[in-house]
């Protein structure tokens, strides 16, 4: 059931399905005056984002778009410690060199996703800039006084580790977040902290210290908010964005526009609602229409690639979008399931195909047939078997089915790259490139 928001981003909110929990207080401030400055923090653990980092960019995203200013705090003094919020074993603390690069790859991923101009822009900061110089006497003696060791020991995030074994290090990480909250609200007028469903006790321990520190505000009105929303969980229970293969990555160096793609056409329908709603900025209602006509209709997959195509567009821009579909389609087939002429790629298309695939050297002999072809591929070891596959309509070059097996290599077609495109049965494709 959704519930009723008077403000607009709140109602935007929880329309897709994005509160977990929300501060009491928050829906009115934001009915005051919708420019509100929030902010969330990432960590700066790798030198990229991953698609479970979506949901807190599109978040700010959404908050800019109702008029809000995102504030996307990079952890470059947390990211030394480490939160053990949703974890079962400490992690690795990074060096200044490693956390000053992924910083800088993590701001330029950030930039591209929110907008930094104008006086009401985007900001992108670092906690290094006020944990870096500050003092343990000082912090302890002016901070640490604020928030009790019980009030710390009941919170999710402490308690699900102390089993386990947590060290001082990580248990002192509240503290820290708490006072990145305090020191945004002084340095940049910040009343709301947002993060996943794991963040609701370190974002509440920010919100009593400001409290603690500066008290109320008028009439007793709170001085700072939270907002949370849910995590987003695959069909495994692990967080989203996790494969057999490692994380799916927002840098295209790590995991590319093509894989990327194919990772959101790859989702179960009863997934799609969900996708839509949280990692896109389509309408609401547009997506309910869409996923009526995709009902109707499974087979077609419609909310598949709506989903690959908003999303990947959005992180890798709509010419590797574009790119990394025409390739699928070349491999897969298009929404009428018939698969597109591989000759039609350009050069970044065919670069994108043999990146892609399983490449082996094209056989340069003249008198090269197309069993040579199909042993060169691995399609077969020798040549009886080679034209039993052959024979019995199980090869296509360049899209074209091959059916003679004493056909020359040389009469088949290239593509602009000088390769072949061989595939046996529906979906097993191998590239064959010259020299």
């Amino acid at each position: 059931m959704v519930a009723s928001y008077r403000s607009n981003l709140l109602a935007d909110f929880s329309e897709r399905g994005l509160i977990h929990e929300v501060s009491a207080g928050l829906d009115d401030r934001l009915a005051r005056d919708p420019s509100i400055s929030a902010y969330i923090g990432f960590d700066p653990s790798a030198d990229s984002l991953h698609v479970g980092h979506l949901m807190g960019v599109l978040a700010l995203r959404r908050l800019q778009r109702a008029g809000g200013r995102p504030i996307a705090l990079v952890g470059g003094g947390t990211g030394m410690i480490g939160d053990p919020s949703g974890r079962s074993a400490e992690r690795n603390l990074l060096d200044h060199a490693t956390l000053d690069a992924n910083r800088a790859a993590i701001g330029a991923q950030l930039a591209r996703l929110l907008d930094f101009s104008g006086a009401s822009g985007a900001l992108l900061l670092d906690n290094l800039e006020w944990l870096g110089d500050l003092g343990m006497i000082d912090f302890l003696r002016d901070t640490g006084k604020h928030l009790t060791v019980s009030y710390m020991l009941a919170k999710d995030s402490v308690k699900s580790r102390l089993e386990g074994g947590l060290s001082f290090t990580e248990f002192s990480y509240m503290l820290l977040q708490s006072y990145d909250f305090l020191m945004l609200r002084k340095r940049h007028g910040v009343e709301l902290q947002m993060g996943g469903s794991d963040q609701w006790g370190n974002i509440t321990a920010g919100s009593e210290l400001i409290r603690r520190v500066d008290g109320d505000g008028r009439e007793g009105a709170p001085l700072s908010f939270g907002l949370c929303y849910p995590l987003l969980l695959a069909k495994s229970g692990e967080k989203f964005g996790k494969t057999a293969e490692g994380a799916v990555w927002l840098s295209a160096e790590r995991t590319s526009p093509f894989a990327f793609r194919q990772f959101f056409m790859d989702q179960p329908d009863e997934a799609l609602g969900e996708l839509l709603q949280r990692l896109t900025l389509d309408e609401s209602a547009a997506i309910h229409a869409l996923l009526a006509e995709h009902a109707k209709n499974p087979g077609g997959r419609a909310g598949q690639r709506r989903l690959a195509t908003a999303v990947t567009a959005l992180v890798h821009g709509e010419d590797e979008e574009l790119r990394a579909r025409r390739v699928a389609e070349t491999l897969f087939g298009g929404p009428e399931g018939r698969g597109s002429d591989p000759r039609a790629l350009d050069a970044s298309g065919l670069a994108t195909l043999a990146a892609e695939l399983p490449t082996a050297p094209l056989p340069s002999a003249a008198e090269s047939t197309l069993l040579d072809l199909v042993i060169a591929a691995g399609f077969a070891t020798s040549k009886s078997e080679a034209r039993r596959l052959v024979e019995q309509g199980g090869v296509s070059i360049n899209g074209e089915a091959a059916t003679d097996p004493s056909a020359l290599a040389s009469g088949f077609g290239r593509l602009g790259d000088g390769s072949l495109l061989l595939r046996r049965g529906r979906r097993d494709y191998r590239m064959l490139r010259a020299g």
